[in-house]
């Protein structure tokens, strides 16, 4: 079997595919960091050079997704255009200008005896992502497990399959023309649940399994798998204005959180408003929303001030919609929208809009969501945006990443001791 092909057609081989690309993995984890960096920045002249190609694959993609139907949030998630494709490059440009992990020294401590302890950062190993409808994944998660010294099995969509593999083709030639195994960045083509499951069952050679996508294929892994998983889960964000918040700030924060795209995970679902704020600033910001085409479903003291918005329901408050809707509700203070969001909230992002420190504060420290926000968009909840370059998903499982993962993310931490021969028992001593 030809393994430096693009991908990989064989469900019966995925064991000896994987295994392939750990041992390719070995050959990017002694890299230097000038080394990596040189080849990312080829990654990214070779994503601008196959830009017509990557275009035209996903214009297929696209296309084959409307004969479909699928939901119009799906196709935003799919869709590449000259300027996505261009954030695309950028990120992976980003990534060879962050400090290299691999190697880092996070602690160093001399004992007693003369041993000298440090905790250092080593790659993970081999990562498998398994991940729906958008094609940027395929760039992002290879540069950032590449700069973390990792191999990546990337086991994409069928949405995305020839905008994938466009993608990979471009990342795996610049690995070639430095005489490197292609092998490290491999794209899964057989798509079948067979393969799928026997990948998440590769106990011995899998070291961490990341799926990106829908409510549904998250808990399939998560039910199948009997490799590591970090969970990238949905999103349900709220917006919480507080008593007193400046209502302007409020305003761009809610438009800006739920309508820039509302398929990103990111976006807002829910809005919490005091109920002294209510009278004033809900009238005012469904009108902006409305005008924006969002739909609004609220609850009885919401539909009081605001008599077109639909009914909401617990189903609404705890929905993903990754559309124009937004639920809404009217609490009487900074304790109720703190229950609400523990109810109903996954974890993700939530944001307050307030003038007060004190319940800023009490915002943050109440709510154990992987990113808070103090008057601050929920788009803001992004690697890129926090100065990782880029993401490989934002984790709601609570192990060694929490939050948006970038290489550091991608990377463990284990003890190096050295000594100058010393033994722990004195018995050992005397030879």
């Amino acid at each position: 079997m030809n393994i430096s092909t693009t991908g990989v057609r064989s469900a019966t081989a995925i064991g000896e595919i994987a295994l392939a690309c750990r041992d390719a993995g070995t050959a990017i984890a002694a890299l230097s960091t000038s080394a990596k960096r040189h080849i990312l920045e080829m990654m990214a002249a070779a994503l601008e050079a196959q830009a017509p190609a990557i275009l035209a694959a996903n214009a297929r993609d696209v296309e084959a997704a409307q004969s479909k139907s699928l939901s119009a949030a799906m196709i935003d998630r799919l869709r590449l255009d000259a300027g996505r494709l261009a954030g695309v490059v950028a990120a992976v440009r980003d990534v060879a200008t962050l400090p290299d992990p691999v190697g880092q020294v996070t602690r160093r401590d001399e004992r007693a005896n003369g041993l000298v302890i440090e905790r250092v950062r080593i790659p993970l190993g081999l990562i498998a992502m398994i991940y729906e409808a958008r094609p940027n994944v395929t760039a992002d998660a290879a540069a950032l497990c590449f700069y973390a010294g990792n191999a990546v099995l990337l086991r994409g969509g069928s949405e995305a399959f020839e905008s994938n593999r466009a993608i990979a083709a471009a990342l795996r030639g610049a690995l070639r023309a430095n005489n490197l195994p292609e092998a490290a960045i491999t794209l899964v083509e057989d798509l079948s649940r067979e393969t799928m499951l026997q990948l998440m069952q590769l106990t011995d050679i899998v070291d961490l399994l990341i799926p990106r996508g829908g409510v549904g294929l998250i808990r399939f892994v998560a039910e199948h798998a009997r490799v590591p998983v970090i969970k990238h889960y949905q999103g349900v964000c709220h917006l919480y204005v507080d008593r007193g918040a400046d209502e302007d700030a409020a305003l761009r924060l809610a438009i800006d959180g739920k309508t820039t795209r509302p398929s990103a995970c990111n976006a807002l679902e829910t809005l919490l408003i005091h109920a002294d704020m209510a009278p004033t600033f809900l009238p005012r910001v469904a009108a902006q929303l409305h005008e924006r085409g969002v739909e609004l479903r609220g609850c009885a003291r919401s539909r009081e001030l605001v008599p077109d918005m639909l009914a909401a329901t617990d189903e609404d408050y705890a929905a993903e919609f990754l559309d124009l809707i937004l639920a809404v509700r009217v609490v009487d203070d900074l304790d109720a929208a703190i229950a609400h969001i523990h109810r109903f909230g996954s974890d993700h992002t939530e944001v307050i809009a307030t003038r007060d420190a004190a319940a800023a504060e009490k915002f943050v420290h109440a709510l154990r969501s992987a990113v808070v926000l103090v008057n601050a968009s929920s788009r803001f909840s992004d690697g890129g945006e926090l100065g990782l370059g880029a993401e490989i998903g934002i984790s709601t499982t609570r192990l060694h990443a929490y939050g948006p993962m970038g290489a550091e993310s991608l990377t463990i931490e284990r003890y190096v001791v050295r000594g100058a021969g010393q033994v722990r028992h004195a018995s050992s001593a005397t030879v």
